[in-house]
């Protein structure tokens, strides 16, 4: 059986628009988010849709805005979250999207919203910072750039928490999930500097790149010539120990997340804070490659979180139900 008509079973999810919805987005997720699809993986059948649902729709609206197509301007698409605003609003009160684009994504959305009883201020946060990507291109200090991760990536972890289910009350595992999230996507900043700046964007704050003398003129230098610059390794490699920082505060939060969930997480966790190890042991060289996790490490990784994940789901009718509400 296709693996993806057998999560949809294993979720109970019967309707034929609707599976062909949840197929798109968990497609979405398959392409842009490799290294936390792996992880994926590991998740009981039944928790993926939720998890591809909200990851696909993220990645979706993300190329809207990062992916344009040639000739298209920043009113174009403006316009175009402005009708995926609208779009959103109707499908979370029940009502079917009007544009035909949008519709397989948000209806998948809208369903695991409604499943899981989700906020809908979560995106409303998360399109308030895709909309500054649009007119943003740099950041003045660490707070002033989470205040975009906060809509880009802490509610991304708070969204998926009661899709995983805590055997903790929620409201301890919120900060630890938003944590996580935060440390993500640091992580990719910090790998994507160079494709970033031909997005004409920097995310690293400005205030720690001054402490080390580098401004924007700088980094584009390393990224034409592809080269490191000694002041730019220095930047770097404090920044990588403000990213340690994030994941630190996260990490307690594994042990809060129902057991059938934590082995996803936990490996989500590895594998990318794995892409640090791999700055690191570059020399902070971000310039000349793209630094990724080798499908061999990520196998290593995924393999004993499936043998652990396997042996929660058996023991699952022994311990307290996690809280999914």
């Amino acid at each position: 059986m296709n693996g993806g008509a057998a999560e949809l079973d294993a979720a109970g999810i019967t309707d034929g628009p609707l599976r062909e919805a949840y197929l798109r987005c968990r497609a979405l997720h398959a392409h842009h988010g490799r290294t936390y699809y792996t992880a994926t993986r590991v998740l009981p059948p039944e928790h993926r849709p939720g998890v591809h649902a909200l990851y696909g729709f993220a990645r979706w609206v993300d190329d809207i805005v990062d992916e344009p197509s040639p000739g298209t301007t920043v009113a174009d698409q403006t316009a175009r979250l402005d009708v995926i605003d609208a779009d959103l609003a109707r499908v979370l009160d029940g009502e079917p999207a009007r544009d035909p684009e949008a519709a397989p994504v948000l209806s998948a959305l809208a369903h695991t919203v409604h499943r899981y009883a989700l906020p809908h201020a979560y995106f409303t946060a998360f399109m308030a910072s895709m909309r500054m990507d649009l007119t943003v291109t740099g950041y003045r200090d660490l707070e002033h750039l989470r205040e975009y991760m906060h809509g880009s990536a802490a509610v991304i972890g708070l969204q998926v928490l009661p899709v995983l289910g805590t055997v903790a009350p929620r409201e301890e595992a919120a900060p630890h999930a938003a944590a996580l999230g935060e440390a993500f996507q640091l992580t990719n900043f910090l790998r994507d500097v160079a494709e970033d700046l031909r997005r004409g964007r920097v995310y690293l704050p400005e205030e720690a790149l001054a402490a080390h003398g580098v401004d924007r003129e700088l980094l584009e230098q390393c990224a034409r010539a592809r080269e490191q610059h000694p002041r730019v390794r220095e930047a770097l490699a404090d920044l990588v120990e403000v990213n340690q920082g994030f994941y630190r505060r996260a990490e307690p939060g594994i042990a809060m997340l129902s057991p059938v969930a934590r082995p996803c997480v936990a490996t989500a966790f590895r594998l990318y804070r794995a892409i640090l190890d791999e700055v690191r042991a570059a020399d902070y060289d971000v310039w000349s490659v793209r630094h990724r996790v080798s499908d061999t490490r990520k196998a290593a990784a995924a393999v004993p979180a499936l043998a652990r994940s396997l042996i929660a789901r058996s023991l699952r009718g022994r311990v307290p139900r996690p809280r999914t509400g």
